[in-house]
């Protein structure tokens, strides 16, 4: 792309991001924390404002307080699909940018459509709208981030399959943390007012305890954390001040499928956290060829490079049997500040503590001011 044609595309994404529908997101550490109770709230104060604010999609879960709520509030009525000879409801993408309100609320940020939706996950249904040029507020939960996966199964014994990338959430103009000590939410839980109450002695057992909450807390106030040090920080640049030093952060991984997943999701945090740009670089050595390596290892590398791109990493794939010159060449390259890779257990960790070039490694990365990261 040459000089005149970068200044042009340039003034064109700054078009397309004045175009672009504002979209602010509630956040909380779980379901229950009032998330949808304070979108209502909002959308009654708009429409005193005379502001055009219409319902797309809410799911109250028969919770009477945030069910009143809806009164008087317009409701985009719901697409209705018939599937495995239920009829169930849909959030209508063409109905809302057929309507175009000012401010659409769309709940449930991180569902999964149903079968033969346009999309399938709201998310994208979200993405879309705002594209069209309309405001969205949304609500998700900390555990449905997909680079927090592994610390929400940690804390949780339980592995959320509804996620959204963190891309997501990093496109927001504002995001809202709503937040309840342990004891409010165990108190509002005990009131049926999260629940049925059938319900409520294995929730209590099981996800909802004191340890459990605090944990997810503590994810959630430091996600909007960063979000808001991310935020000033495009402000600066975008006024033209001085910023620090920009991170670069790259990912090394092998065909260890566990291993790497959790690689790749650390780093994409770490990215996250500072705002960075990041790449995830794999090493073909000779003993992973595609005809040496097995079928079910394939998908799983797949798999990985699919979770790195919706996680906003960029990937480098070579072939090579010299693991560590290729991690320095593409570091120098790449002006990475920091390089990111598995513990000691990891195949990668292996080949480059079996290579005299190990020692060079170090002295290359410590010469270039690079720091290595070994997450466990």
């Amino acid at each position: 792309m040459t000089e005149k044609e970068s200044h042009v595309k340039h003034f064109l994404d700054l078009i397309q991001q004045s175009r672009r529908g504002k979209f602010k997101v509630y956040i909380g550490m779980s379901a229950g924390v009032g998330k949808t109770f304070r979108m209502l709230q909002e959308a009654h104060t708009l429409m005193r404002n005379g502001i055009d604010v219409k319902i797309g999609y809410i799911e109250t879960h028969n919770r009477k307080e945030t069910h009143a709520l809806l009164e008087g509030l317009p409701v985009i009525p719901r697409r209705k699909l018939f599937y495995k000879g239920k009829e169930l409801e849909e959030l209508d993408i063409q109905a809302v940018i057929s309507l175009r309100p000012e401010i659409v609320i769309i709940d449930e940020l991180a569902h999964t459509n149903i079968e033969g939706s346009k999309n399938d996950k709201r998310w994208q249904d979200v993405m879309e709208i705002l594209d069209a040029g309309i405001n969205v507020i949304s609500a998700v939960n900390i555990q449905h981030i997909e680079s927090l996966n592994e610390e929400v199964k940690d804390i949780t014994g339980v592995e959320v399959k509804e996620r959204i990338p963190d891309s997501v959430l990093a496109s927001a103009d504002e995001v809202v943390n709503i937040d309840l000590t342990a004891d409010e939410l165990i108190t509002r839980l005990k009131e049926g007012k999260i629940y049925a109450p059938e319900k409520v002695p294995t929730a209590l057992g099981n996800f909802f305890t004191s340890n459990n909450i605090l944990q997810l807390r503590e994810l959630a106030l430091k996600e909007v954390a960063s979000q808001v040090v991310r935020k000033v920080e495009t402000q600066i640049s975008s006024r033209g001040l001085t910023a620090l030093k920009p991170n670069r952060f790259m990912a090394c991984i092998s065909s260890n499928a566990v291993t790497a997943k959790n690689v790749i999701r650390k780093t994409a945090r770490l990215a996250s956290y500072y705002n960075s740009p990041w790449v995830l670089l794999y090493v073909q050595t000779p003993k992973e060829s595609t005809d040496k390596i097995a079928l079910d290892k394939q998908r799983h590398l797949i798999n990985n490079f699919k979770l790195a791109t919706e996680l906003g990493g960029e990937i480098i794939r070579v072939e090579s049997p010299h693991v560590s010159r290729v991690i320095m060449e593409t570091a120098e390259q790449r002006h990475i500040t920091t390089i990111c890779i598995g513990k000691p257990h990891m195949n990668l960790f292996r080949v480059i503590l079996a290579t005299n070039i190990f020692n060079q490694l170090l002295k290359k990365l410590s010469v270039s001011e690079i720091d290595l990261v070994i997450l466990s």
